[in-house]
């Protein structure tokens, strides 16, 4: 008798506002010391999510959690609707698979050149693939974050720190998914390389259709791409919103970190880059010549 195999289908395209993440009552502690408590967030799709907070809130912390690598204490965290804690690797393989990390500084492989970084994901997923697919898959995830073609042979060492960060993108894109991780992508980078980094993320998100959660401490970069944040004080999530609606809370922390004079710079920087920006054409005016 002879089978065949069936492809797996797609699972279907959730409708824009729809939460991928959901955590409720997450609780996060290292011995004596809690870290999170009663923690809830939802993360819509389609939205870039900027999750901001003081040192020792544990923004990389919850991170970890929702993709599995820090186990909570107590709570509940779906992606994609599925739970996600409390399972092994095997068994939410098929959710892995549909999300990208870049870790703080790329954390890429040193002894891997940048097409092999980008082909590990590829290979632990699909090992049936052959090498030239391979190469021509990391070829195109490398020249579309904007690195040149021939840094596919290149290891990390000979790349600059902007660099790295653009390869260890390209390996988080390399399963095409549909969330995106971000753990601090422009620390380190000076103002031009981040507003570059920044506006390749907005391309890419509204190209791909992705979902983006997005840690930072980047002022610039939350008025620049974050259509939410999220601000974690007091061991949870204390507020989720634009930042004008984070500006109308009486929250001391929010209110320092906003309006402070970082904050009224970047809001003064985001307002100019606005009104350089054209306006969009309308319907009126189209075909119409002076």
């Amino acid at each position: 008798m002879t089978t065949h195999a069936t492809a797996r289908k797609p699972p279907p395209e959730p409708e824009v506002g729809t939460p991928i993440i959901c955590v409720r009552g997450l609780t996060n502690s290292f011995g004596q010391q809690v870290v999170h408590q009663d923690l809830d967030l939802d993360v819509r799709h389609g939205e870039i999510l900027g999750v901001v907070g003081g040192s020792g809130t544990g923004k990389s912390v919850l991170m970890r959690s929702i993709i599995g690598l820090q186990q909570p204490d107590t709570g509940d965290i779906r992606v994609f609707g599925e739970q996600t804690r409390d399972r092994g690797e095997s068994e939410t393989k098929d959710v892995r698979r549909r999300w990208g990390v870049l870790f703080q500084n790329g954390a890429l492989f040193s002894t891997l050149t940048v097409a092999e970084n980008v082909q590990v994901p590829i290979r632990e997923y699909y090992p049936a693939i052959d090498q030239q697919l391979l190469d021509e898959i990391a070829s195109y995830k490398i020249v579309a974050t904007g690195l040149p073609a021939e840094s596919s042979s290149k290891y990390p060492s000979e790349l600059s720190g902007g660099m790295r960060k653009r390869a260890g993108l390209a390996r988080a894109l390399a399963l095409d998914p549909e969330l995106l991780f971000l753990d601090e992508p422009t620390a380190g980078l000076d103002p031009i390389g981040a507003a570059a980094f920044d506006n390749l993320i907005r391309a890419l998100k509204d190209l791909l259709g992705l979902t983006v959660f997005l840690i930072t401490h980047d002022l610039d970069t939350l008025y620049a791409i974050c259509d939410r944040v999220a601000v974690l004080a007091d061991k949870k999530v204390v507020a989720v919103g634009t930042i004008p609606e984070l500006l109308a809370l009486d929250h001391p922390w929010i209110q320092e970190y906003f309006n402070g004079p970082r904050g009224r710079a970047a809001e003064d920087s985001a307002e100019r880059e606005a009104a350089r920006k054209p306006a969009p054409e309308t319907g009126d005016n189209r075909g119409k010549t002076d």
